[in-house]
């Protein structure tokens, strides 16, 4: 099983080839990336000190093309041997949605293939099973510049959103933390930067929600703090930046550490026959080291695997979107109308529990 994804749903233009093998144990996984292309759009978007839609639809328009003959190359497998095509349908922003669902749709009707919708939150769900071959269920915590949920992955389409940030994204509360610095973007790994040289004790930032028995993130009140240490001692040097990241970053490994930890005892009580538990981390900042120890010790305590796929799979990829195909091709549950599938700039991962008004800087994500 062959399927081509495309993700265009931000400010990354990608398209791989993903292939599924041993179909005659289906109950082991031994998938294979042929190809993973990825354009970044990082230096279009760098001067506004974050992604402008406009600028990344054009430069999808312009890119998605030849990044799709690119991977069909780099696989060496030709449109006719793909079995489908899988495309990112939502959530993110609409303009590079409808560039990339649209090329989909115009392909899979050239070819004569299957088209499949993809959640991009799905695809970085079941990324985990991609690269680590994991069993469900198993625990997401995603973190990126949009999202920061922890998501109870039960079964291919069968997720529970166990808590969701009740104001910025974790990702934009360090684009916006580098911004306030004059530190350049993107912000997560400048602010990790500096960090490396400040004193993480300088500056009592607030741990948001920790202690609380409500299980969502909130990192409003943590930026405006920063907001205000950084006035207060303005101008600033080059040390104080240092320090106040490294404040910043130590405030949100602490406050992640908490949400985290609740969601492990969760985890235990409702699904006590899953012999080897797992929390897998994905999205962008999945990358910052110091949030990444803070989880691997708080999961050795617990007794949880810790699985954080390789970066390149951690951040918006179009090998997690054919591999989504891939997972639902196999459970019988891709769309049959996908050709009449709309963008939508929100799609919940979980579509039982009810959203949070302002989750994240593009709106209601749960």
């Amino acid at each position: 099983m062959r399927v081509l994804g495309i993700e265009t749903s931000c400010d990354e233009t990608a398209a791989s080839v993903v292939a599924l093998d041993g179909a005659s144990a289906p109950e082991i996984l031994s998938p294979k990336i042929l190809s993973n292309v990825v354009l970044s759009q990082i230096e279009e978007h760098a001067a506004f000190g974050g992604v402008v839609p406009e600028i990344a639809a054009r430069a999808h328009v312009e890119a998605l093309d030849g990044i799709v003959e690119a991977a069909l190359a780099d696989s060496s497998v030709s449109l006719d041997e793909v079995d489908a095509i899988a495309a990112t349908a939502g959530p993110g922003l609409v303009g590079g949605l409808i560039v990339g669902l649209m090329t989909a749709k115009a392909i899979a009707a050239a070819a004569n293939k299957p088209l499949i919708a993809i959640n991009h939150l799905e695809g970085h769900a079941l990324t985990a099973r991609l690269t680590d071959g994991l069993d469900f269920p198993y625990l997401l915590l995603l973190v990126s510049g949009g999202h920061t949920q922890i998501v109870a992955v039960r079964g291919v389409g069968d997720y529970q959103r166990w808590a969701t940030t009740i104001d910025d994204a974790l990702g934009e509360a360090f684009d916006k933390t580098a911004k306030m610095l004059g530190l350049p973007y993107p912000g997560g790994p400048n602010v990790e930067k500096a960090a490396a040289g400040g004193n993480a004790g300088r500056f009592a930032f607030p741990r948001p929600m920790k202690g609380s028995a409500q299980p969502d993130f909130s990192f409003s009140g943590l930026k405006t703090a920063v907001r205000q240490a950084a006035t207060a001692i303005a101008p600033l040097s080059d040390q104080d930046v240092a320090d106040i990241c490294a404040s910043f970053q130590a405030a949100v490994a602490d406050a992640l550490g908490d949400r985290v930890g609740r969601a492990l005892a969760r985890f235990r009580q409702e699904f006590p026959n899953q012999a080897k538990p797992a929390l897998v981390v994905a999205g962008g900042v999945a990358a910052n080291r110091t949030i990444k120890a803070t989880l691997e010790a708080l999961c050795s305590e617990a007794g949880f695997a810790f699985v954080a796929p390789p970066q390149k799979l951690c951040t918006d990829n179009a090998a997690m979107i054919a591999w989504a195909g891939i997972e639902r091709l196999r459970a019988g549950i891709a769309d049959e109308n996908t050709a009449d599938f709309v963008p939508r700039s929100r799609w919940p991962l979980d579509s039982v529990s009810a959203p949070l008004v302002g989750s994240g800087r593009r709106g209601a994500k749960a």
